[in-house]
């Protein structure tokens, strides 16, 4: 059985086969995750014919390893967006992926994706005093552009969490949770109803390009007019698709044993989805098996990360959840890419070649978001599509270093920090 609760509980069942011959396409899809899926889907529906390959299986990466919170924006508050995309562009990306939850619920019901989605909102908690001032401009800007975000005080939020232990949070109405790896499986299917071919276990071993794209595969061969690498932090250092390198983040979920239905009902009443403030942040959620998943920074495919991030979890939701009973099971982790700004990137890797990624730990509606408009940017070519810039190039320094720097810091935290 795997460490990976969304998998051992996934509802969605897919399998595709993997690729073993040669097959001439019009958009070849490097990558099964949110944006891959869903820029295959739309560019079928726009008439192309697309294939879809992924390395290992749909969701491998981190859209079956997150946490499933569908978030509206990025990380980075809105006017903070503004600053360093400008006005006209910034506001352009804030809009669309402020309407990102929109598109992610849509689809859901369109396609009948079972992956226990719950739009009750999301709740950014003060893990302390200070965090509220940060909370509170967070919800001017937003309630400035008219986004259902509140402030909500503590005691409001001690009933929304069922927990006094936060000082307040910040609700988002637009957001909510989802069972990410059903979601990915679930975009697949949709994928394949438009029309799109899906190869699993099928890695691109070589890419190259000369009147046309070239994507070899251990089995068989991939010539298309358009490519695009969907790979994001699974954009592995030594394969074919090695065309950008971010920093990376690791970040990890431990599920519960199953809560007694007093207990499940105690906490998260309304399925809220939930983060906090703290540098080393930590997330939590319910599932609908009557578990708690409950999230962190960190690296847990190694016995010493597992044990320190682990160990740690454990004593954090008893802090949390003091008068419940919960223990924690088994913990796996993904990757998350992070960019130098926090926003993600559209680069050209060539004619007709494209790369999109850096997502910084928010995934799910703006990899839907992009992904559909990628799809339909393949047909028309107009760049007024794309709520981003395409770059012609993207590089860092020290990436491996500062993606140490990121698992040192959450391991000393985790070991010398009870908060």
């Amino acid at each position: 059985m795997s460490r990976n609760h969304w998998q051992n509980a996934a509802v969605e069942q897919v399998a595709f086969p993997p690729l073993t011959d040669s097959i001439t396409v019009e958009l070849v899809v490097i990558g099964g995750g949110f944006t891959g899926l869903n820029a295959a889907r739309v560019a079928a529906q726009e008439g192309l014919r697309v294939c879809l390959i992924e390395a290992n299986t749909i969701g491998h990466g981190g859209s079956g390893r997150n946490v499933g919170l569908v978030n509206a924006g990025l990380w980075l508050p809105p006017n903070q967006i503004k600053q360093t995309l400008g006005d006209a562009r910034g506001e352009r990306l804030i809009n669309d992926l402020g309407t990102g939850p929109d598109r992610v619920f849509d689809l859901i019901k369109t396609y009948e994706i079972q992956c226990d989605a719950h739009r009750s909102g999301t709740l950014h908690l003060a893990h302390s005093s200070q965090a509220i001032s940060d909370l509170c401009a967070r919800e001017k800007q937003w309630q400035s552009r008219g986004a259902p975000v509140t402030l909500l005080d503590a005691q409001t939020t001690a009933h929304h969490v069922g927990s006094d232990m936060y000082h307040g949070a910040l609700f988002d109405a637009r957001a909510g949770v989802i069972q990410p790896l059903d979601y990915a499986r679930g975009l697949a299917r949709a994928a394949t109803d438009e029309g799109v071919h899906i190869y699993e276990k099928t890695a691109a071993v070589r890419i190259k390009r000369d009147d046309i794209w070239h994507v070899t595969t251990s089995g068989g061969h991939v010539r298309a007019s358009k490519l695009l690498i969907a790979t994001n932090a699974y954009n592995n250092l030594t394969s074919a698709t090695q065309v950008y390198e971010t920093s990376i983040v690791s970040y990890f979920q431990c599920v519960s044993q199953k809560l007694s239905q007093r207990d499940f009902d105690a906490i998260l009443p309304d399925h809220h989805g939930c983060w906090d403030t703290a540098l080393i942040m930590s997330s939590f959620r319910k599932t609908r098996d009557n578990r708690l998943v409950f999230g962190a920074m960190g690296e847990t495919n190694d016995t010493i990360g597992r044990h320190i991030h682990d160990g740690w979890a454990q004593r954090a939701i008893k802090r949390v959840f003091p008068n419940v009973k919960i223990e924690l099971s088994q913990s796996w982790s993904g990757r998350i890419a992070m960019t130098k700004n926090k926003i993600p990137e559209i680069m050209r890797i060539g004619k007709d070649g494209y790369a999109v990624f850096g997502y910084s730990g928010r995934g799910i509606a703006p990899g839907t978001v992009l992904g559909e408009q990628f799809g339909k940017y393949t047909t028309t070519e107009n760049d007024s599509d794309l709520c981003l810039k395409i770059t012609d190039k993207y590089s860092e320094i020290f990436t491996n270093l500062q993606s140490r720097y990121y698992e040192s810091g959450a391991r000393v935290v985790h070991i010398i920090n009870d908060r």
